[in-house]
């Protein structure tokens, strides 16, 4: 890193991993700015480009996908990793789709993330899993896939999937069910 130390941008609503994970770049040379919800991001990102961004999915109740448009809106050669620890085929394609290059699973250290700003080309040695997903997580993607469509609005996800507001939040606020 001759010249400037690359600006980095860390938005995750998880205050300590955010913290984390700034001294972390900190030490290895970075500029760092942080913030933990969409509000705080949108401040940051007026005032600071950053050549990288780790974004988070889950912003409080708002959604990490906002941020990365917002980003490549300021900024379109910005490279941006996404972190979720709600990891889900419909926010990883609309993720890739706004212009993420990464979609990585917490918990993630810096290594990781850097590996991720580092893989450019696909990986056509990607092995498919042996086992199919289980009901249960192709319940849970397709119920991430139907918010995802309604903007995140839970009412209008719960009526398209025939369902009750409050059971569709409680099965949202679930963790992800493996395969």
């Amino acid at each position: 890193m001759i010249g400037h130390a690359k600006r980095l941008m860390l938005i995750d609503d998880d205050e300590v991993l955010c913290d984390t994970l700034c001294n972390a770049f900190t030490r290895r040379g970075f500029e760092v700015k942080t913030a933990c919800d969409q509000v705080s991001a949108e401040k940051v990102i007026e005032s600071f480009c950053p050549e990288l961004a780790v974004v988070d999915l889950r912003l409080g109740q708002s959604s990490g996908l906002h941020i990365i448009k917002l980003l490549k809106q300021k900024d379109e050669n910005t490279k941006i990793v996404m972190l979720t620890g709600f990891a889900n085929i419909a926010t990883a394609v609309e993720a890739v789709k706004l212009g993420a290059m990464q979609y990585i699973t917490k918990p993630a250290n810096v290594d990781e993330i850097l590996s991720a700003f580092d893989k450019i080309a696909p990986d056509v040695d990607t092995v498919p899993p042996e086992q199919p997903l289980s009901v249960k997580r192709l319940e849970w993607e397709h119920m991430h896939q139907v918010l995802q469509l309604c903007d995140g609005n839970i009412s209008q996800a719960a009526r398209l999937l025939n369902m009750h507001r409050r059971t569709l939040q409680r099965k949202l606020a679930k963790k992800p069910v493996r395969s």
